[in-house]
């Protein structure tokens, strides 16, 4: 029996889990993409729940960084970056429910090299930003474009990361603002979190009606806190499927998977984002267990492990999660 038939989504969700009618949005569907998360975008597509959508996305750059010889600075026009596909209206979906995201699959799309990586002036976890502001001068820009294929990141001559693709950037509309699609949130956002990878399930807090779920910012490979800025960014096909959990009541993105149930914070600084998640994580873990608050604190103060998404975002994120084996 497969791991889908307990979780969450099966056992909550409108449709339980079981997949529906099948859909897909391609980049000519898409049309203008959205730099910003909000509830005024007309939705692409409106769906039901168990609905399975097949969606491509753009690299964080749309495609804008061709060459190693582009200069970053030249051909990008922040904040214009970050371009999301959607948003998608789920039918029925109201504030204070949740939208449950189970990611099937990431296949990379486009002439190779597909992937992109680079330094960017004054953006990245060891250089001097707009907000941490040092005398120092910016590191020169620098472009890198890689291969990805089935066998792997051919990242040069003689070595070959594994390809570990995930969501970056994956949410859904806050209730009244429109914020920037480089910013993570309550709503999730650009959170850079690898565990958003295909065979998990994300849980999104639902802040409007029909939820407006926008997904974006593919990464085909990246490590805790995607340090220089840029992740190995990679145009993508991406098939999802998406169920409704009426009255979840989840405040902060939740993240399920075969072994872990996860919580993603996300704030400055970033003892605030853990903070976030751990508090979150605490509260699930007591009302699922039936043990008091208390003691889910000193539970997950033995075995409670925290996996950093970016730290280089207007905020950083944080995954805060326990073993499903603890859960007893």
């Amino acid at each position: 029996m497969s791991w889908l038939s307990t979780s969450i989504m099966a056992q909550k969700g409108v449709a339980k889990g079981v997949e529906g009618t099948r859909h897909k949005i391609t980049i000519e569907d898409q049309g203008t993409f959205h730099y910003v998360y909000g509830p005024y975008a007309d939705p692409v597509l409106e769906v039901e729940p168990g609905a399975v959508v097949t969606v491509e996305t753009h690299d964080a750059f749309e495609g804008a960084i061709t060459e190693v010889v582009d200069n970053p600075s030249s051909h990008l026009n922040f904040p214009f970056l970050n371009p999301q596909t959607g948003p998608i209206y789920v039918k029925g979906a109201e504030k204070g429910d949740a939208l449950a995201v189970r990611i099937i699959s990431i296949t990379p799309r486009g002439e190779q090299p597909v992937g992109t990586t680079c330094l960017l002036t004054e953006f990245g976890g060891l250089v001097a930003t707009g907000d941490t502001a040092l005398l120092n001068p910016p590191l020169p820009e620098k472009v890198k474009k890689v291969v990805v294929d089935e066998h792997g990141v051919h990242w040069s001559d003689t070595l070959t990361l594994p390809y570990e693709p995930f969501i970056g950037t994956i949410g859904t509309s806050p209730q009244i603002e429109a914020i920037s699609s480089l910013q993570p949130d309550y709503y999730g956002g650009n959170m850079d979190v690898p565990d958003v990878a295909p065979g998990s399930i994300i849980y999104l807090p639902v802040n409007t009606d029909g939820g407006y779920l926008y997904l974006g910012d593919c990464h085909a490979i990246q490590g805790d806190g995607e340090l220089c800025g840029v992740a190995l960014e990679i145009p993508a096909t991406v098939e999802i499927h998406i169920d409704l959990i009426k009255g979840h009541g989840n405040s902060w993105p939740q993240l399920e998977t075969e072994e872990k149930m996860m919580f993603i914070g996300s704030a400055r600084p970033m003892e605030d984002a853990a903070r976030i998640a751990y508090r979150e994580l605490v509260r699930w873990v007591a009302d699922e267990t039936g043990q008091s608050e208390a003691d889910a604190y000193m539970l997950l103060t033995m075995c409670g492990k925290v996996r950093l998404g970016n730290m280089v975002d207007p905020k950083y994120s944080l995954a805060a999660g326990i073993e499903k084996k603890y859960l007893k």
